[in-house]
């Protein structure tokens, strides 16, 4: 079975409208979470995508990116949400739906002019993912791939993402359903 059938599907969540994609049918099946990280392990082995370190965005972004980067023999960064790294943080602010959110990274997250590449769980609108791009950059990262399991293009990030710039890769993604 693909990992796109792994994928359960939760009508009207959080709201009516709204199908939601939730991958924890998908990573709660062992095969299903080897398919995973097998997949992006074989991608960025290739070496087409050079990099020095992995970022992930809390929170399922921390299963992948973790795997990952043990597969990968690269470190791992954490991207947050606000108060919640101990250290000295650059914050960036992004708009959701109703409002607005912050995440956070470390000042001295990575070296300057590091390689990185994004991994998160779903692509639906950007907001996060661009908000982690503007933090990498803040800190003197270059994003050079954003990874994510699922793509929802017709949500629009995809299209935010290519218009600046951005090189993205998913597994797999729900068009029109």
């Amino acid at each position: 079975m693909p990992i796109k059938q792994r994928i359960r599907t939760v009508p009207d969540y959080p709201k009516k409208g709204i199908m939601f994609r939730d991958i924890t049918t998908l990573i709660k099946d062992p095969v299903g979470f080897r398919l995973v990280i097998d997949n992006l392990t074989q991608r960025y082995l290739s070496g087409e995508v050079e990099f020095d370190v992995i970022v992930g965005i809390e929170a399922r972004g921390f299963i992948m990116g973790g795997a990952l980067s043990y597969t990968l023999g690269k470190g791992f960064v954490p991207i947050r949400k606000a108060g919640k790294l101990p250290h000295e943080v650059e914050e960036q602010e992004y708009a959701l739906e109703y409002g607005t959110d912050k995440i956070e990274i470390h000042k001295d997250a990575f070296a300057p002019g590091s390689r990185v590449l994004v991994v998160d769980d779903l692509l639906a609108t950007g907001g996060t993912a661009l908000a982690a791009a503007a933090l990498i950059e803040k800190v003197g990262g270059k994003v050079v791939e954003m990874a994510f399991i699922v793509n929802l293009p017709d949500v629009g990030g995809e299209k935010k993402l290519l218009e600046k710039d951005y090189t993205i890769y998913s597994l797999t993604e729900f068009e029109g359903e």
